[in-house]
């Protein structure tokens, strides 16, 4: 059996070739943690991107996670056997989703790897390829409008706009974006939890010309009578972002209708296993699902397109949190193509060369 020799973690800050503002922070640079997982004929690797007001992790706090709790469970540890390892950590990582996000993955490249094959095809192997949307950060008027005719003009078909700051211009920039890339572009916004339910009707009523696709993460994610206030009284898709970060959430948001659709992403609920758990109780509640991201390196991304690649419930994607970094050692793990990622035919994540 494949046991795991040697476990090694190192941090990577990759800046951003553009800052963008969103509701509650400007971003211009992204820490990574890689990590390297070295059996005695395999090498897999992992991507931890935290965030602090996402995951409450910093790149030190992974470190340290890593080194003093997720090293020795996995020092001798067989493999090919995740589950077993995964379960292990869950508890002692409840507060360390990214970290063991990047464990999960080294754990899955190991076995696409060992198998011979790409991991979305070992998962299941639904789609192979899907459309990603490009996010447009909080920017004047004059220069959202700039930004999306470039996108477009870049191949992409789906933008995600960014707001939550002030709804009557959020929907001005919504409806002069609409008009400037015309009735075939799929438009999406997102006001990461910056608007109050009156805020949010405002908007959507506002915006009903702009015939936007999905409303993201309207209100505050600790008041989660909100969003289901909102979801019961607008007639736009509303996604849960920020409010699903476990499985215990995705239930509780199933349970009680609280979103029509969730945005799951690897960083918040700890990897690929967990998120094919939440995708499990989405598709039992008949939520679509959307894969997101953060600013993450392209090896997490690629993670991200083999968990979405897998299950057809999966219907959207936002995975293009690498394509402003800057330096990135994992360029390569995957492809984009007119705004749709295709994955690497090479085994495992597809990382292209070692780290």
């Amino acid at each position: 059996m494949p046991r795991i020799r040697n476990v090694e973690a190192w941090r990577v800050d990759l800046a951003l070739s553009e800052p963008y503002e969103i509701a509650y922070e400007t971003v211009s640079r992204a820490p990574q943690v890689f990590v390297r997982f070295t059996t005695d004929s395999l090498v897999g690797y992992g991507c931890a991107a935290p965030d602090p007001e996402v995951t409450g992790e910093d790149a030190a706090s992974v470190l340290h996670f890593l080194s003093t709790v997720a090293e020795p469970v996995l020092k001798g540890a067989d493999a090919l056997r995740p589950a077993r390892i995964l379960e292990e950590l869950r508890e002692p990582a409840a507060d360390h989703s990214s970290a063991l996000a990047a464990v999960d993955m080294a754990l899955h490249d190991l076995m696409g790897k060992r198998a011979g094959i790409p991991l979305w095809r070992l998962l299941g192997g639904y789609r192979d390829r899907i459309r990603t949307s490009v996010t447009v950060g909080i920017l004047p008027l004059e220069e959202t409008v700039a930004r999306s005719r470039a996108f477009v003009a870049d191949g992409f078909r789906c933008l995600k706009l960014k707001g939550g700051k002030e709804p009557d211009l959020d929907a001005a920039r919504v409806l002069a974006v609409r008009e400037a890339v015309g009735p075939s572009i799929e438009l999406r916004f997102d006001a990461n939890q910056g608007y109050s339910v009156e805020d949010s009707q405002r908007f959507v009523e506002a915006t009903r010309p702009a015939k936007l696709e999905v409303f993201e993460q309207p209100t505050p994610r600790g008041e989660p009578d909100l969003l289901g206030r909102v979801t019961e009284s607008v007639h736009l898709p509303v996604m849960a972002d920020e409010s699903l970060m476990t499985l215990r959430d995705a239930f509780r948001i199933a349970r009680r209708d609280l979103a029509d659709m969730v945005n799951v992403k690897l960083m918040k609920v700890g990897g690929i296993s967990e998120a094919l758990a939440v995708n499990s109780v989405a598709r039992s509640a008949r939520l679509e699902v959307m894969v997101g991201c953060m600013d993450e390196s392209e090896l997490a991304i690629a993670a991200g397109l083999h968990f979405a690649l897998a299950r057809p419930n999966v219907v959207y994607a936002d995975l293009d949190g690498h394509l402003d970094l800057i330096d990135d050692p994992a360029v390569g793990t995957m492809t984009l193509r007119s705004g749709t990622l295709y994955p690497s035919d090479r085994p495992g994540l597809g990382l292209k060369t070692d780290l």
